[in-house]
C-alpha cells in the first residue's frame, strides 16, 4: 500500500481508482468526522444488521466509519481498496436501499480509502464514488410510457450473475432446480404454471428464478421477461394510483411474457395490491404466459392472503427448497471458494460444512469471513482460523429463535412429522406437540398470536391463547409435560 501512496503523489492513478481524488490528512486539510454523519451511519448500520448474517456484518460493515454528511451525501471511511471494491460488488443493492431508507430520495454515497503516505508520513484518503451506476440501475422503475415497452429495451431487473451454471443442485433442492430448468426451456408450455418455489431464507430461491429469467432472455430474446419483488410491485401500484397511471401500470404488467415475483408472502394484508395481482395473474395465465413466484412458506400456509390467490398459486407446481445436507454444503463451499480464487484445504471445507448448517447464505458468510481474515489480516489459511470464524459467527449477535426452529425441535422430540403438527389432527400426541409449539413461540418469538396461528394451519389467535393456557395447566398437573417444556426452554435459551 505504501508503494501506491508514493505513486499517487507522483501523479499516477491506482487500479480501479479512475477519477479518484486524493487528500493528505494533514492538520490543514484532514477530514473531520461530524456528529450528523455518525448519527446517520449508526441508523444505517441498524438497518444493515437486520439484513445480513452476523459474521458478514462484523467483518464488512462494523469497520466502516462515518466522516462527513452534507447535502444528502454521506462520506464513509474504508480501510482498503479491496474493501471498497468488495462492498461495491457484493453489497451495492443493500447500500443503495439503506441510504435511500435512512436519508431519502436523492441520497448519495462517497468513500474515502485510508492509506499511509510515504512522503508526508501522514494518513491520506483516496476519494471514491459510492453506488457507481450499474447497467441494471435504469431498471428500477417501470417504464409506463408505451414508447418504452418494446422488445429492444424492455427492462428485466435481472442480475446476470445468477445462472444455472453456478447453482449447486443437491437432494434438498433437486425438484425445484429440475422444474426451474424445464420452465426455462419452455416458458408457459409446461404444467409448471405457476411455478412456486418456497423455503426458508438464504436457500437459493432468488438465484433459481433469476436463473430462469436469464436463460430465457438469452435463448428467447423476443420474450418480455420481468423480475420484481412483491414490495416493488406494491410500491409501483401505489405510485401508479398517486400519479393517475393505473391503466398504464395494468397494461405494462399484462404485456409481460414471463413474470417473476419474489417473496409473495409480503402481499399479506395488502388487499388492493392482492386484488390487482389477482386480475393480472388471471390475464397472464389465460394467455399462456409463464408465472414464477417465491415464498418463505408453502402457498397453503400463507396468512392474510386472499383464498382466490392461494388457490391459483396451487394450480401449477409448488416445489420446496430445504436446508442443504452435508455433501451439498461441501460442494457449495468448494465451488464458491474457487469462484473467489481461493483454494481451501479439505479439512477447512469439511469443518465449515459440518458446523454451518442453516442456509447457503450462512455458508457464504462464513466463507467470506475466512477470506477476509486471510486477505485483510494476512493470517494463514488453517483449521484453527476456520474454527475462529465459525465460532464467532455463532456467538456474536445470535439470531432470534424462529417458529420453524421450534417446530423442528418439538417434532424431533416427539418423533412426529412437522406436517402432522401443522395439520387439523386432534390425536392427543399431535395436539400436545402443536400446543407446545404455540406455547414456546409465544415465549421465544415476537410474533403476534395471529402470526403464530398462521404457522399451524391458519388457526386464529383464540386457539393460540387456549393452547398456551393448556400447557400452563399441564405444567402444574403433568410432570412429564413439565419436564419436556423445561428441556425445550433450556435449549431455546441457549440458541437465543
Amino acid at each position: 500500500m505504501s508503494k501506491n501512496a508514493t505513486d499517487l503523489n507522483e501523479g499516477a492513478t491506482p487500479i480501479g481508482a479512475i477519477g479518484a481524488d486524493i487528500n493528505i490528512a494533514s492538520n490543514g486539510n484532514h477530514t473531520i468526522k461530524n456528529s450528523k454523519s455518525i448519527d446517520i451511519w449508526s441508523k444505517c448500520l441498524a438497518f444493515i444488521k437486520d439484513n445480513v448474517a452476523a459474521q458478514v456484518f462484523k467483518i464488512w460493515f462494523q469497520p466502516i466509519q462515518a466522516l462527513e454528511y452534507s447535502n444528502k451525501e454521506l462520506t464513509l471511511s474504508v480501510p482498503s481498496q479491496f474493501y471498497y471494491e468488495w462492498i461495491e460488488e457484493h453489497y451495492y443493492d443493500l447500500m443503495r436501499a439503506t441510504i435511500k431508507k435512512i436519508i431519502g430520495e436523492g441520497a448519495s454515497l462517497q468513500y474515502k480509502i485510508v492509506f499511509d503516505d510515504t512522503l508526508s508520513h501522514e494518513k491520506a484518503y483516496i476519494k471514491m464514488p459510492g453506488l457507481k451506476k450499474k447497467a441494471s440501475e435504469n431498471q428500477n422503475h417501470i417504464p409506463f410510457e408505451p414508447v418504452s415497452i418494446n422488445k429492444d429495451n424492455f427492462p428485466t431487473n435481472l442480475n446476470s450473475r445468477y445462472s444455472f451454471d453456478n447453482f449447486i443442485a443437491g437432494e434438498s433442492n433437486q425438484l425445484a432446480c429440475s422444474a426451474a430448468k424445464a420452465v426455462a426451456e419452455n416458458p408457459g408450455k409446461t404444467r409448471f404454471n405457476p411455478l412456486v418455489i418456497y423455503g426458508g431464507p438464504g436457500l437459493g430461491k432468488t438465484h433459481l428464478i433469476q436463473a430462469i429469467g436469464n436463460h430465457i432472455t438469452e435463448n428467447n430474446p423476443r420474450l418480455r421477461v420481468y423480475y420484481i419483488t412483491s414490495d416493488m410491485f406494491t410500491n409501483e401500484f401505489v405510485n401508479s394510483i398517486k400519479d393517475n397511471k393505473v391503466s398504464d401500470f395494468v397494461n405494462f404488467y399484462r404485456s409481460i411474457d414471463v413474470l417473476m415475483v419474489d417473496d409473495i408472502q409480503f402481499f399479506a394484508g395488502k388487499e388492493a395490491t392482492q386484488n390487482n395481482f389477482f386480475h393480472t395473474f388471471n390475464v397472464l395465465y389465460q394467455a399462456g404466459k409463464q408465472i414464477i413466484l417465491t415464498s418463505d412458506k408453502a402457498p397453503r400456509e400463507l396468512a392474510d392472503v386472499d383464498d382466490r390467490l392461494i388457490s391459483r398459486f396451487q394450480w401449477g407446481l409448488n416445489a420446496d427448497v430445504q436446508s442443504p445436507d452435508f455433501e451439498l454444503r461441501m460442494a457449495i463451499l468448494l465451488r464458491k471458494s474457487l469462484d473467489e480464487g481461493i483454494e481451501l484445504p479439505s479439512d477447512v471445507i469439511e469443518y465449515i460444512a459440518r458446523n454451518v448448517k442453516t442456509s447457503v447464505r450462512e455458508l457464504e458468510g462464513a466463507l467470506i469471513g475466512l477470506i477476509a481474515k486471510v486477505t485483510l489480516d494476512r493470517k494463514p489459511m488453517t483449521l484453527e482460523l476456520a474454527k475462529e470464524v465459525v465460532y464467532g459467527s455463532k456467538t456474536k449477535d445470535n439470531q432470534p429463535v424462529t417458529i420453524d426452529e421450534i417446530k423442528n425441535l418439538v417434532s424431533e422430540y416427539y418423533k412426529l412429522n412437522i406436517k402432522d403438527i401443522e395439520s387439523k389432527s386432534r390425536k392427543h400426541e399431535i395436539a400436545l406437540a402443536r400446543q407446545t409449539c404455540m406455547y414456546l413461540a409465544k415465549k421465544f418469538t415476537t410474533s403476534s398470536l395471529k402470526t403464530i396461528g398462521s404457522h399451524f394451519g391458519n388457526r386464529d389467535h383464540s386457539t393460540v391463547l387456549h393452547s398456551c393456557q393448556t400447557i400452563d395447566n399441564y405444567i402444574v398437573t403433568d410432570k412429564k409435560v413439565k419436564n419436556s417444556i423445561e428441556t425445550f426452554m433450556k435449549q431455546l435459551k441457549k440458541e437465543s
